[in-house]
């Protein structure tokens, strides 16, 4: 992206919301010369994707991945001072069980990499390594496309059944935090064809070395109030009003408004200037996810991302060893994600399944004893992504624009959907006219 090429006449901006949309927006409108003020209802940056402290402890509100693929986070990352490669863990795609087995794809073009990750598989009985190829040769055939309709488990059912359970399955739920039965089969067709299948390197994984606001919140705080931008935590807008000339935000008068906020918020801020679109918005369905932390001193994991296998009775998909990542040491992060029923099933149930699904994986004869540190559910983790699902427009009002992950677009809720819609409020500035 050439900022300067989409360079418009300085403006006032006020951007509602400190996540990594917000974020986006902010840094944008600065590098074009807008005055942007930075509004955070929270006393730190960052949003769903920030760092918190237990007992003294940073640890991130939940554990994020960002991949290859993610190019806008990536150079806004570069954009405010932060070098990617010291601050994220590069490596192609694995998918690493605890006994060993699993998928792990080559460097190199996306293509052969993922036959001679596939075809290296041996726990897969050759004729399901012949099947998933064929499945993915077919999806490519058809150019990624499918039935708006269909689930990924409707769209997935003539896949072999260990590639489905071990591949298909995760690789679903990571990406769209839905469960396979209930998730948008179009949606995962689009994360395959720019990831799994896009230019060399978009399927590698890129795990975080250390903390979240390292990565990306704090610095861009101090980039923006460098740059001249004004930042108020802390502090929530209670009053948006618009007319042809302008927009109040709690009285103080901008030429533009990008509202970076959950989509309830939004709602609320909009429901009298746009009652459709607020309703629209106020109806999404969400899907939590809910991280463990837990502490094994004598734990040795061969990488530090491994994968888990999920059932009705063991709920996390995913492990993370912080400490190999640069974090506390000796502490892994379970994930759960789609945690609907286990959210259902309450806390005490949910924190006794996850350590029967730890000692089951990571026996205490080789790993020792573990103990439990805390866990964080974070209810409102991202929209459900369900086929057919309609997301509102960004386009509010010709002063007003939606930066966030939940808006019209064909990702799901992801950190770098939630950076791009973030650059595409602050370029729609000015294109439209003065009417609604």
């Amino acid at each position: 992206m050439s900022p300067g090429a989409e360079a418009k006449p300085p403006q006032r901006v006020a951007v509602v919301g400190g996540g990594w949309a917000g974020l986006a927006a902010a840094v944008h409108a600065t590098t074009l010369g807008h005055q942007a003020s930075l509004y955070e209802m929270a006393p730190q940056l960052g949003g769903r994707a920030r760092s918190v402290t237990h007992d003294g402890i940073t640890l991130d509100n939940g554990q994020h991945i960002l991949i290859g693929a993610y190019r806008d986070t990536l150079a806004l990352m570069r954009r405010v001072g932060v070098e990617p490669d010291q601050v994220l863990h590069r490596q192609p795609l694995t998918l690493l069980y605890p006994d060993g087995s699993g998928l792990c794809l080559p460097p190199g073009p996306a293509l052969p990499a993922f036959a001679r990750g596939v075809w290296a598989w041996r726990e897969l009985p050759w004729r399901q390594r012949l099947g998933l190829l064929a499945l993915a040769a077919q999806w490519r055939w058809q150019g990624f496309r499918c039935a708006p309709a269909l689930t990924v488990a409707e769209l997935a059912r003539r896949c072999p059944p260990q590639a489905y359970r071990e591949l298909i399955e995760p690789l679903c739920v990571a990406a769209l935090n839905t469960p396979a039965e209930q998730a948008s089969a179009q949606v995962l067709l689009t994360v395959l064809r720019d990831a799994l299948f896009g230019e060399p390197g978009a399927a590698d994984l890129l795990l975080p070395k250390g903390s979240l606001d390292a990565l990306l919140p704090r610095v861009a705080g101090e980039w923006l109030r460098q740059h001249g931008a004004s930042v108020a935590l802390g502090h929530r807008v209670m009053r948006l009003d618009v007319d042809a000339s302008g927009a109040d935000i709690d009285g103080e008068r901008y030429d533009h408004v990008v509202l970076a906020t959950p989509p309830g918020e939004a709602a609320r801020l909009v429901e009298t200037l746009a009652p459709a679109w607020s309703r629209e918005a106020a109806a999404f369905r969400y899907q939590p996810i809910i991280t463990a932390w837990l502490q094994a001193s004598a734990a040795r994991w061969p990488q530090p991302m491994m994968a888990l296998r999920a059932d009705n009775r063991r709920p996390a998909q995913f492990g993370f060893d912080l400490g190999a990542l640069g974090g506390p040491r000796s502490t892994y992060a379970l994930v759960v994600s789609g945690a609907a029923a286990w959210v259902d099933a309450g806390t005490n149930a949910t924190r006794s399944a996850i350590l029967n699904q730890w000692d089951e994986a990571f026996p205490a004869r080789q790993h020792g004893p573990v103990k439990w540190l805390d866990s964080r559910t974070e209810k409102r983790a991202t929209f459900a992504c369900t086929p057919g699902l309609k997301r509102p427009a960004a386009r509010v009002h010709a002063r007003v624009t939606v930066a966030g992950d939940h808006v019209e677009g064909p990702y799901p809720a992801t950190l770098e959907g939630a950076v791009r819609s973030g650059l595409a409020a602050v370029q729609a500035l000015g294109r439209a006219g003065s009417g609604a």
